[in-house]
């Protein structure tokens, strides 16, 4: 179901009537509003909307902090209301929704721009060769194991799975050997069962959709679905309770041998005791290399505000490597950064765990871009679910889940 986009304009009917109305809707015209996803601004951000505003004078950037669950649907009311906010921070997977309902404008990059970031960051929000948002936050994932529940099961904790077949059999032998689950699979009713299910697709050369064809009935998704079915045996029980963050609490718990979580995961594990290691993603059978899904959230220009051209600047601004560069490499974010750097080179010297979250961009890919991505994610989750539960076999599981993707593309 897409959105609705309502064309409606305010008239400044009391433009030039007097000193003040004119004062009142030039600094009105001044104003980039943004809505800002979270709980707060973060310190980096209001350090950089003040140096950008005193560089840019008459001009006032004002953000609105909204939470997590209502952000992108505020934007989303407010631009079909005609009323749109100048920027919004959003998942970069609504951009095409956005741009066919012409709530947005392009943001197109430079060629030099583009080769700024690592591969494939740019695709994730391109379509019909247009950019449509400015990258602001980026995650990727990598295998997480608990060294002592490898040892306790007769295992090297030294050496993690690097295939899925090893992975499925570490996860068997931990949990026969120990009775802890060998492996952390999400799989709630919530945007991040589908996310880590793409993380599979992609250490298997698989994907979803091609231009406007879907592709997901495939064999190298299929086998990603299989191998979900192998591994649940030997995972947290009740998959279908848990999301990311409740399994990395798990983990974090030791309550779990293996899990695939982004930088966060680190940051919390240094305030642990567990003795842990961070790997690549362990790849399938059709893989060409180190893959995972490559999430951003993007900041999007809607249209209609009248500081269009003035917000693409801004965004451009905040994300630029200088201000990018501190937001991203704060550990605790759970972010990885966009682009290479001498930065990003010393953090890597510095702190090894950010090696294998950054190798798996090269074969990584962009979740995928649809017209409803609601539904689209629904079915991912349905398709999973089905699996996990004992409910669908994965071929017809992943059958009907293509089948259902075409109404939404």
């Amino acid at each position: 179901m897409t959105i609705a986009y309502k064309t409606a304009f305010l008239t400044l009917a009391l433009l030039g009537s007097t000193a003040l109305g004119s004062v009142a809707a030039q600094a009105a015209d001044q104003e980039i509003s943004w809505i800002y996803c979270g709980d707060k601004i973060d310190p980096i951000h209001e350090k950089y909307i003040k140096e950008w505003e005193g560089k840019n004078t008459g001009w006032k950037v004002v953000p609105e902090v909204v939470g997590w669950a209502q952000c992108q649907d505020k934007a989303t009311t407010l631009a079909a209301a005609g009323t749109p906010v100048g920027m919004a921070y959003v998942g970069s997977r609504t951009l095409k929704e956005f741009a066919e309902n012409d709530m947005i404008v392009p943001v197109p990059m430079t060629e030099e721009e583009k080769k700024s970031y690592y591969p494939n960051i740019v695709d994730t929000v391109t379509f019909d060769d247009t950019q449509w948002g400015v990258p602001v936050a980026f995650s990727t994932k990598a295998l997480y194991w608990n060294k002592d529940l490898f040892k306790q099961a007769g295992l090297d904790p030294e050496t993690p799975p690097k295939t899925w077949a090893e992975e499925i059999a570490f996860a068997k032998q931990i949990k026969e050997k120990t009775g802890i689950a060998g492996y952390g699979l999400p799989a709630k009713t919530f945007d991040n069962t589908m996310h880590q299910f793409m993380h599979w697709v992609y250490t298997n050369n698989g994907k979803v959709i091609d231009g406007d064809k879907i592709v997901m009935d495939s064999p190298e998704v299929l086998a990603a679905l299989q191998a979900y079915k192998d591994i649940t045996p030997y995972s947290v029980e009740g998959a279908t309770a848990y999301e990311q963050n409740e399994i990395r609490a798990i983990f974090l718990d030791g309550k779990a041998g293996m899990i695939q979580s982004g930088s966060g995961a680190a940051a919390l594990l240094k305030e642990t005791k567990i003795n842990w290691g961070i790997a690549p993603l362990p790849l399938g059978p059709s893989a060409k290399g180190e893959g995972t899904l490559l999430i951003t959230d993007s900041l999007a220009i809607f249209k209609g505000t009248g500081v269009e051209e003035k917000a693409i600047e801004f965004a451009k601004f905040i994300t630029s490597p200088g201000p990018q560069g501190e937001y991203e490499l704060q550990g605790g974010a759970g972010l990885t950064p966009l682009r290479p750097s001498p930065k990003v080179d010393e953090f890597v010297k510095a702190d090894a765990s950010w090696k294998p979250l950054i190798d798996g961009i090269a074969y990584g890919g962009p979740e995928p871009l649809f017209t409803d991505y609601k539904g689209f994610q629904n079915a991912m989750i349905d398709m999973v679910q089905s699996v996990v539960t004992g409910k669908a076999e994965p071929a017809d599981a992943l059958k009907k889940a293509a089948g259902e993707l075409e109404q939404y593309k």
